[in-house]
């Protein structure tokens, strides 16, 4: 059936100061239980604060909302400005700017752009299911280049494999990232965490593409989640996988809970571990973060498995002996990284 056809409630409107520009809702039998909020954005181009520690300033994020369901993903919260749940709505509200590449065309084309690098994935997944149906990324990716903006992608979506030959005739004119977000290898665990995600295997089919075009591939084991995915020997498999896959480098991240993420997140350990609930409110008190003396254990068992699977040329940042974060690192508002080696386009 053609997305055209299916249902449109023009009439609609959604709460909240980022719903301006709705066009229309659509729901359609291919994704079930979902609703696709049309919207004409008026900007493309997101900068990030100045304050913030990422190593890129501006992002692009063509969906809000993500069909992935992660259960723990840093994004959820971003969806309560539009006065959405960051639980279901997240996943089952998504909001797309349906004029992305031609909005992001236009400020690329001004005389006050500065071509700084462009991060996409870095809030929701550029390459989630829809963008199957709606086939934003090429357009993307073709005015980043002809503007000559390095770019980097972070993903969980195998619907990336169909861009590879662009991205390989993009990365000949402008720096290209590539980074492929895994951080469960046991695909029961993966899917009752990730339900609307591609296996780990499909991942990892995905990471030998990306070097099969020629470009590079970090990974992300991020988040690691205590009890979960952090033991010695789960990590150690992940990493063989991931090097034996081809990955230029990893970057390890243990688990943060922010805002409404926590009280789902519990949820999902009430239903699925319990054993676990009174650990983690242990460990994570009323805070975000796991404690730096977590960071700090995480850290000592990540670091030797890295180097022993080949993974760790090129260095990266940690927490220093005095527990502090070294100039260039993540601040102590950021999730701490454990272990980071990165191809430099990556982020």
């Amino acid at each position: 059936m053609r997305w055209d056809d299916q249902r449109g409630d023009d009439d609609a409107a959604l709460p909240g100061l980022g719903m301006r520009g709705l066009v229309r809702s659509v729901r359609t039998p291919e994704f079930a239980g979902i609703t696709f909020h049309e919207v004409l954005a008026r900007s493309a181009l997101n900068k990030v604060p100045e304050a913030s520690a990422m190593p890129f300033r501006w992002t692009v994020n063509p969906f809000r909302g993500c069909t992935h369901a992660c259960v723990y993903c840093f994004a959820r919260p971003t969806h309560e400005y539009l006065d959405l749940d960051a639980g279901r709505d997240f996943e089952t509200q998504v909001v797309v700017k349906t004029n992305v590449v031609e909005v992001l065309r236009a400020e690329l084309s001004r005389a006050s752009w500065g071509r700084q690098a462009v991060a996409l994935g870095t809030n929701t997944d550029p390459y989630q299911r829809a963008e199957g149906r709606y086939a934003f990324m090429p357009g993307i990716v073709e005015a980043l280049v002809a503007s000559r903006t390095p770019l980097s992608i972070l993903t969980k979506g195998t619907l990336l494999r169909r861009d590879l030959a662009l991205l390989a005739s993009a990365a000949e004119h402008v720096p290209v990232g590539i980074g492929v977000s895994l951080a469960i290898g046991d695909e029961a665990l993966q899917q009752a965490m990730e339900p609307g995600t591609p296996t780990p295997r499909a991942r990892l089919d995905l990471i030998r593409a990306v070097r099969d075009a020629g470009l590079p591939c970090g990974v992300m084991i991020a988040p690691v989640m205590p009890w979960l995915t952090d033991g010695r020997d789960e990590l150690d498999a992940l990493l063989s996988q991931v090097a034996e896959a081809g990955a230029t480098g990893v970057t390890v991240l243990p688990l943060h809970l922010r805002g409404p993420v926590k009280p789902l997140y519990y949820a999902w350990l009430e239903e699925h571990r319990p054993d676990l609930v009174a650990r983690y409110r242990s460990l994570y008190g009323s805070g975000a973060y796991a404690p730096r003396e977590y960071v700090r254990w995480l850290d000592e068992r990540v670091r030797p498995l890295v180097a022993r699977h080949g993974l760790g040329r090129g260095g990266g940042h940690r927490l220093d002996a005095e527990g502090t974060y070294p100039e260039g690192s993540m601040p102590p508002a950021q999730a701490p990284p454990v272990a980071t080696v990165l191809q430099p386009a990556l982020f």
